[in-house]
């Protein structure tokens, strides 16, 4: 009977880590009983509470103990600790493990948040599947019932919608085929299930996965942060039921690591051009649809769930919606710098909560298990020897197919019956197996003993190890150096001792040498080759102390350690992380990585330490596959963006080295473009067919793609004061550098159109006076000049106060100076504070746009030379970008903010002077015109009328009123009146 239930939620916050406590990051994170509190950094106000069915609080209050262990500080502490975690969620795995249940557990969460701290565990402090793995197998030896019991372990990996098996990872380069089977649901086909017998059996096959995931994270493939990681527990268990029949009873446990949260940001691919944002990594988008779509079910609305969308998906169909007890665990940072990733996750997770599953128990007689199966096969082929296709064969979940030719679904639907059959076969195999012929099989293939040997060699050999921007992958590689010479080289440096496989990687790169006394020294063989110790590149031969951090090309990441120096090894034993060597790498090249105490500094910094080697990389690729591109970073304020406030960001350029075209990317696009640049470069290595037409290449860019030209920030303050401003303001590109002259008029006017003159005089004293008035005003930019003469279809944009879509003038091309003749009336009735506000402190952004074109004067203009030749002079890339500065900074000349707030400053000044020289003018005029006709006192009221007039004219009708006004007998300060000597000194 199926047991119908919700998905369990449990969230965890852990505890700030090294570099957020390095800039100060302050906790944005609160939990009481099971509510989860997020505030925003930006705004105290705005507060946001989630309840889940556990909310684990892991961020302070605990102390370590003398084995590592992180245990509660005292037992009113509500730190939750990996025990507490694991007894809550993995004792409830376990449990429905044994009763025959299916089990699903996912991590879910942006790199960094801890998911695998909650799922493995560092050190004593072990997570959730090594404990549940221990605890399965002292549950076996305690057991005293007539059982047999067979646990199997497997490790996949997907990548880029390609299936791993981390198991045997060299049986198929191309991955294994994800096919749908009745009763399992979908499974990777051939994937390696390895029998084990007790948990350290366990443990040396889950290190040998990690190995060799490292490895091909080194080899430029899959890294944490883009690739999920399933581990997979079968457990069956063998007896003979109440009526003697043999039965078997199997749980299916799976594990699920998921790749960070943060790669499903937008990337701004637009159309089917290269599909950046699915590429990247479809599998999170599609899980996040499939989890809104069961949520929706479970609210009784009719929907299609996309399982097909994605491997991730297809995989876990069974744990989302299916045959399995599920729990999720969102994983989140508590540092405000992560506010926007850590709010994602509890909302993805919130959704998640609403899911059902009906789990059953998977107990059947054996003899009935071989029956289905025979009666399975004999039926599959029967319809494959009839021939008509049996498009539910291929659609079992109901969910659809994708759209293809008669012929090509044929195919599909022959493969996936064969596919089926074998599977079938092969477990009829396995059912018909003793147990001892099951392990004697399981001993010829035991972990590799070579992986323990290096273990064992590194506590008293100079070696090195990798560093990994995922700690659960770091020094899982390790090369012992051997006396002598030891060659650094790739794969085609046949006579190299040591493989390392990156684009940058030379057939003979360095030389690592030991020599007498253990004294170890490494050396670059020729310029070309790029050796990093300890942040600064070498070029000759240098000695090397332990802990000293090496990097070899691009990307090759590595830490020497040498226990045979033990004064130095007892001096520097500090814990070097891959945080830790890019952080000084960056600090080498110019950039400032001392903590300020600022939120917005410190996401500019986390995202610099992210891009600096990725354009590395990206520059190394396209110098080894030739590809004419340079890659350069820049830093670009959100002025300069078009935006009136937010923070400063990375951006990187990528300039056509064959026809001089330059585009900016956002960083998540670059990131994107760059996981596609190193599928291109693997395909190479791999000696497959890597060439792609130019709308799918990575490193092209269509002309006609719109680009950036450059921005004009316009200061409002004058429409504040209703006063007109004509200026010619300088276009600044992403540099800062100036690109042309915009005309651009503010002009305050009626309601019909016409435009003030300063006949009209509507200015105001304090913008304060316009609330609750009418105000009209009208944009104009009239013209462009000087814009660099390689763009096109030129046209600006802008965004006034609240508008929700941009205002376009019309397109331009064929001109550096184009006259766009705009004009735009805006009217606000009533003017309210928070417009006087806008106007008062803000300014109007307008971008201009436009494409680029190619002259035949400049194609091609490298002469021949190929990108190695052209990057060669230009190694530094990071040096001339990272220097941080005020105003717009960048690259080239440094663009004053307050340049224009002075200029509009003299004219709010001038405009002011005028008022007040007219003010005194007319007082002067109204002294002069009572002394012609002897009158010697003046009302207060006329006074006032004079110096409110709005022009001399006005001022001229009232002072002609003198006459008319009554002579009073006293005078002085309570009579209202004034002497004209008085109005003089006025």
């Amino acid at each position: 009977m199926a047991e119908e239930e919700n998905v369990k939620v449990a969230v965890r916050v852990r505890p700030m880590n090294k570099r957020e406590l390095g800039r100060k990051a302050k906790c944005i994170v609160s939990m009481k009983g099971n509510i989860t509190t997020v505030t925003n950094p930006d705004d105290a106000a705005d507060v946001k509470s989630f309840t889940y069915d556990y909310s684990y609080w892991s961020f302070d209050g605990y102390k370590e103990e003398p084995n590592g262990y992180f245990a509660k500080q005292s037992p009113n502490s509500n730190y939750a600790d990996q025990n507490t975690v694991y007894n809550d969620l993995g004792g409830g795995v376990l449990a429905n493990a044994w009763a025959g249940y299916n089990s699903t557990l996912f991590a879910y969460g942006q790199t960094g948040s801890g998911k695998s701290w909650s799922v493995i565990g560092y050190g004593a402090n072990k997570g959730i599947v090594p404990l549940f793995c221990n605890d399965l197998f002292n549950g076996i030896t305690q057991n005293t019932e007539e059982k047999e019991f067979e646990v199997r372990f497997s490790m996949l990996e997907i990548y880029n919608e390609v299936v791993h098996d981390l198991l045997n990872p060299t049986k198929n380069k191309k991955g294994l085929k994800v096919r749908q089977h009745p009763k399992k649901g979908f499974y990777a086909e051939g994937l390696k299930m390895a029998l084990v017998t007790n948990y350290n059996e366990i443990e040396q096959k889950m290190n040998e996965g990690t190995v060799n995931r490292t490895i091909a994270s080194t080899n430029m493939n899959a890294t944490s942060s883009r690739a999920h990681t399933i581990v997979g527990i079968t457990f069956i268990q063998k007896f003979r039921n109440d009526v003697g029949q043999e039965t078997a009873k199997q749980a299916v446990v799976n594990l699920v690591d998921l790749a960070g949260s943060e790669r499903v940001e937008s990337t701004g691919a637009t159309g089917s051009r290269l599909k950046e944002g699915a590429a990247i990594n479809r599998s999170l988008s599609s899980l996040g649809n499939c989890i809104h779509a069961l949520a929706e079910r479970s609210s009784g609305n009719k929907v299609r769930v996309p399982y097909r969308d994605s491997t991730l998906t297809r995989l876990l169909m069974n744990a989302l919606g299916g045959n399995s007890k599920t729990i999720m665990i969102a994983a989140i940072s508590p540092a405000d710098i992560n506010y926007e990733e850590t709010l994602s996750t509890l909302r993805f997770a919130d959704r998640a909560k609403q899911i059902k599953t009906k789990a059953v128990v998977n107990e059947d007689p054996t003899e009935k298990l071989l029956r289905e199966l025979r009666e399975e096969n004999e039926k599959l082929k029967k319809m494959m020897q009839g021939g008509k296709i049996d498009k539910d064969f291929i659609d079992s979940d109901g969910n659809g197919i994708d759209d293809r030719a008669e012929g090509d679904l044929k195919k599909k639907w022959e493969e996936e019956m064969k596919a089926r059959m074998l599977e079938n076969e092969q477990e009829m195999i396995n059912m018909k197996k003793s147990y001892e012929e099951k392990l004697k099989m399981a001993q010829k293939d035991s972990v590799d003993p070579s992986i323990a040997k290096k273990e064992q060699d590194k506590s008293h050999k100079p070696h090195i190890y990798n560093l990994n921007v995922d700690p659960m992958l770091s020094g899982r590689i390790i090369h012992i150096l051997k006396p002598g010479m030891n060659t650094v080289g790739n794969r085609k440096g046949v006579e190299s001792t040591i493989i390392m496989v990156s684009p940058s990687i030379q057939e003979q790169h360095a030389e690592i040498t030991v020599g007498q006394g253990g004294k170890v020294t490494v050396k670059p063989t020729n310029t070309d080759c790029r050796v990093l110790v300890n942040g600064s590149q070498v070029q000759g031969e240098t000695t090397l102390c332990h802990n000293d951090r090496l990097v070899f090309g691009a990307t090759q990441m590595w830490v020497f350690q040498n226990p045979l120096d033990k004064k130095a090894a007892k001096m520097n034993n500090q814990d070097i992380t891959f945080e830790y060597a890019q952080e000084e790498i960056a600090a080498k090249s110019g950039v400032d990585m001392s903590s300020k105490g600022d939120a917005e500094w410190s996401r500019v910094q986390e995202d610099l330490l992210e891009v600096m080697p990725a354009v590395e990389e990206a520059n190394s690729i396209s110098e080894e596959l030739d590809k004419l591109v340079k890659f350069e970073i820049l830093m670009v304020a959100p002025q300069v963006l078009g935006n009136e406030r937010g923070r400063t960001e990375v951006h990187v350029k990528m300039k056509n080295l064959s026809n001089g075209t330059e585009f900016v990317w956002n960083k998540e696009k670059f990131l994107n473009r760059l996981y596609l640049m190193k599928e291109m470069y693997q395909k190479y290595e791999d000696e497959e067919e890597w060439q792609k037409p130019d709308e799918e290449d990575p490193f092209k860019e269509s002309l006609d793609t719109e680009v950036h030209i450059g921005t004009t920030q316009v200061n409002l303050q004058p429409l504040a004061y209703n006063v007109e401003l004509k200026e010619q303001l300088e276009i600044t590109n992403y540099k800062g550098a100036d690109v042309g002259l915009m005309n651009v008029e503010l002009v305050p006017c009626d309601s019909s159109g016409h435009e003030y003159t300063e006949a009209d005089d509507k200015f105001v004293d304090e913008p304060v006076d316009l609330v609750g008035k009418s105000m009209h005003f009208k944009v104009k930019i009239t013209s462009c000049n000087g814009l660099p003469n390689k763009y096109a279809d030129m046209y600006c944009t802008y965004r006034i106060y609240l508008e929700e879509e941009d205002t376009k003038t019309k397109t331009v091309s064929e001109t550096s100076n184009p006259t766009f003749g705009h004009s735009k009336m805006f009217s606000f009735s009533p003017v309210t504070e928070q417009l006087v506000h806008y106007l008062k402190n803000g300014t109007l952004n307008v971008k201009v746009m436009g494409k680029q074109r190619v002259r035949r004067s400049a194609m091609p203009y490298n002469k021949g030379l190929t990108t190695r030749d052209l990057l060669k002079s230009d190694r530094a890339v990071f040096s001339r970008t990272a220097n941080l500065m005020n105003g717009f900074q960048m690259n080239g000349r440094v663009v004053d903010p307050q340049k224009q707030s002075i200029i509009v400053e003299l004219l709010l000044m001038k405009k002011t002077q005028a008022r007040l020289q007219q003010k005194v003018d007319s007082v002067r005029k109204l002294v002069k015109e009572a002394e012609n006709i002897s009158k010697i006192r003046v009302s207060t009221s006329l006074l006032k009328e004079v110096l409110q007039a709005n022009s001399p004219e006005q001022a001229d009708m009232i002072i002609r009123k003198i006459a008319d006004e009554p002579d009073y007998e006293g005078y002085g300060p309570g009579s209202g009146m004034y002497s004209s000597s008085v109005c003089a000194v006025l």
